[in-house]
């Protein structure tokens, strides 16, 4: 499988999970995600994908600090309604990391590892995203603007043509690279594209 070789030089999250532990799946009951991961179940990597993965590592570290962070005792909480724009990508993603679902998700082991209720939408809050530990009821709301890492200036057009099935070989592959590179840029200014 090839991919963008950035992917391998982002950093990691790591993470407890009790359910696993409980179940025997992990040893130690750790269990790590990377970008290429949350990638490979998303099907794709954008800004978007991108910064629910970096507004989770950045809450994450900052909730957790030096501690390695539960998985399934983080409740996570959006401004906006589900099917809201972009809302429904970004919650996959933080999902998949945190174990945090709505009503469809596990429903328990005879009162314990519930995370069916550990997802709302549609919060009152300050920022787009709000993380909370259940354990210390610490919370961090985050928000993601990638609006300063600007698009290469041939990215429009190349999308317009690729929307319209009239690229060339080399356009299509020069498309990829170019789309890449500015998720790339934006993961370098992770600091400049999260507020809290």
């Amino acid at each position: 499988m090839k991919y963008p070789d950035f992917f391998d030089a982002l950093p990691t999250i790591t993470l407890r999970d009790e359910l696993a532990d409980f179940l025997g799946t992990f040893e130690d009951a750790k269990v790590e995600f990377s970008y290429k991961d949350v990638v490979k179940a998303s099907g794709h990597s954008c800004p978007t994908v991108a910064g629910a993965y970096i507004m989770t590592l950045v809450a994450l570290k900052e909730l957790y600090k030096d501690e390695i962070p539960t998985r399934g005792e983080i409740q996570v909480a959006f401004r906006e309604e589900e099917k809201s724009g972009v809302i429904g990508v970004m919650a996959n993603v933080i999902m998949q990391i945190t174990g945090a679902t709505n009503e469809r998700g596990f429903k328990g082991l005879n009162g314990r590892f519930a995370r069916d209720k550990l997802m709302k939408f549609g919060v009152e809050m300050s920022h787009e995203i709000e993380f909370m530990r259940l354990d210390t009821k610490q919370k961090i709301e985050v928000s993601y603007n990638p609006s300063c890492i600007k698009p290469h200036p041939k990215l429009q057009n190349l999308m317009s043509k690729m929307l319209q099935n009239i690229v060339t070989d080399e356009e299509k592959i020069e498309f990829g690279k170019l789309w890449q590179d500015r998720v790339q840029r934006i993961f370098e200014n992770m600091d400049r594209v999260v507020t809290r």
